[in-house]
């Protein structure tokens, strides 16, 4: 604690405000922490959801091209895959949650529509560029939950520093800044008080000896 910090009625309202100004502040904190913290465990109950059905779908994928390279050859599915265009059709958005901003990947989920000719290819392709298909819209969505999870536990780690120095520096401080100055004030009171009845007693004595 401050030593230097004056016993003062002014200096007692200040340290007042302060802590009750501290106390709330870190109940602001706790709740922030405890909403971003249930944002997150959402976003990881959903993350490992996505990640199950990208493993599931993946096996699928890779199942059938195995079977569509063993029927057709890896050079005729190589050229077939050669012909699908990129997708970058999207863009990010971000919206916040607790002030935390957290990306929004917009995009048009189309349906697999194969670009090449049916009686070039077997059930295999279809199979396989359909699995892929849904892959890429799951990776995308994995991407989107996996960022948001990064930067909510950034910003919990950050809240949690917050709190911990409020609750565990500022705030007992502060309690102890008040309690110090109450003490004092309190002994200055009763030695005040004290003064006043030895005044009063010897002014009585004294009109007491002046009648005699």
């Amino acid at each position: 604690m401050d030593t230097n910090i004056a016993p003062t009625k002014s200096n007692l309202m200040s340290a007042k405000a302060t802590l009750e100004f501290s106390k709330k502040g870190y109940e602001l904190l706790d709740q922030k922490r405890n909403v971003l913290i249930r944002e997150m465990m959402g976003l990881l109950d959903r993350a490992k959801d996505i990640q199950e059905r990208i493993n599931i779908t993946f096996k699928k994928a890779y199942d059938a091209l195995k079977m569509a390279n063993l029927t057709m050859g890896i050079a005729s599915v190589e050229d077939i895959a050669s012909s699908v265009p990129e997708n970058g059709d999207f863009h990010i958005l971000t919206k916040s949650v607790m002030g935390v901003e957290i990306p929004t990947i917009v995009y048009e989920k189309h349906e697999a529509a194969p670009m090449y000719s049916f009686y070039q290819t077997n059930a295999s392709v279809d199979l396989a560029f359909r699995s892929f298909w849904e892959i890429k819209y799951l990776v995308v969505e994995l991407a989107e939950v996996e960022n948001s999870v990064y930067k909510l536990a950034i910003e919990i780690k950050k809240t949690q520093k917050r709190a911990n120095a409020l609750e565990n520096i500022q705030i007992p401080k502060y309690k102890e800044i008040v309690k110090y100055i109450q003490d004092v004030l309190e002994e200055k009171e009763r030695e005040d008080f004290f003064r006043l009845k030895v005044v009063k007693k010897k002014r009585i004595r004294k009109k007491a000896l002046k009648g005699k």
